[in-house]
């Protein structure tokens, strides 16, 4: 494991359900190093197990084997406390999970001032800046109600950042979007990866996967089955599961 590894991921497997009869295997010996600054993107077919890796990275799906070591450390040791690597590991899902009765602003400065000790000023000043580099500082007294699908994504993905975290993790962010949104989202990850955040991101946006990403996996049945550039995983796949794929898609 490199300096410059943030997370390695070793002989990963998943499975679900107590009978063995009826277990289904989501992930099946994954291994992966993931490196500072990387924009590592993760496609493939419904059902082959991209979100089930991407929630194993911070334990929100516990590993049924394998190992997870993030920033020199096991966390899937159960004597490692989870939730202080978790502050380090942004989170962005399908669903903004934003509070309903709570103000933009205050979504914002919750985490940092309860979790990172913040004072409230400190961390409204960050959610403000944080505001104005995604084009929404005129929403902080706003609420989720009052936002556009897109405007809440982008909002979810700044209150991942105003955590500070070092990975920024992404399942699907632009797919409960209507299709005009999912365009002011991708720019926001596409910023942050020109600033160098380490990115895994989850996605069907193959675009951005050939613009963004510095590498892109295929998945397919738990397995990580082609890894590489963009430019060779798109226009010189190896595998003929991926041709078959992207002959679908693209």
């Amino acid at each position: 494991m490199s300096a410059d590894t943030i997370i390695k991921v070793k002989n990963l497997q998943k499975v679900f359900g107590k009978d063995e009869k009826m277990q289904t295997k989501a992930l099946d010996n994954v291994n992966i190093e993931i490196n500072r600054g990387d924009v590592v993107v993760v496609v493939g077919p419904s059902g082959s197990g991209k979100s089930t890796f991407l929630r194993c990275l911070n334990l929100l799906e516990m590993p049924t084997g394998g190992t997870i070591t993030f920033e020199g450390t096991d966390i899937t040791d159960p004597k490692n406390n989870i939730n202080k690597q978790r502050m380090k590991m942004g989170m962005v899902f399908q669903q903004f999970n934003l509070f309903p009765h709570m103000t933009i602003l205050r979504n914002l400065t919750i985490g940092p001032t309860k979790l990172l000790r913040q004072s409230k000023a400190e961390a409204e000043k960050t959610a403000i800046e944080l505001l104005e580099r995604v084009g929404l500082a005129d929403r902080a007294q706003s609420y989720p109600n009052q936002l556009s699908g897109g405007q809440k994504q982008r909002i979810a993905i700044v209150r991942a950042l105003c955590m500070k975290p070092d990975v920024m993790l992404f399942d699907e962010p632009t797919s409960a979007l209507d299709p005009e949104m999912v365009g002011e989202v991708l720019d926001v990850m596409k910023d942050l990866a020109r600033q160098n955040m380490t990115m895994v991101c989850v996605t069907h946006e193959m675009g951005f996967a050939r613009e963004v990403g510095n590498r892109v996996i295929f998945m397919e049945s738990g397995r990580i089955l082609e890894e590489n550039t963009p430019e060779e995983f798109f226009e010189n796949p190896k595998n003929p599961r991926l041709k078959e794929f992207l002959d679908k898609i693209l």
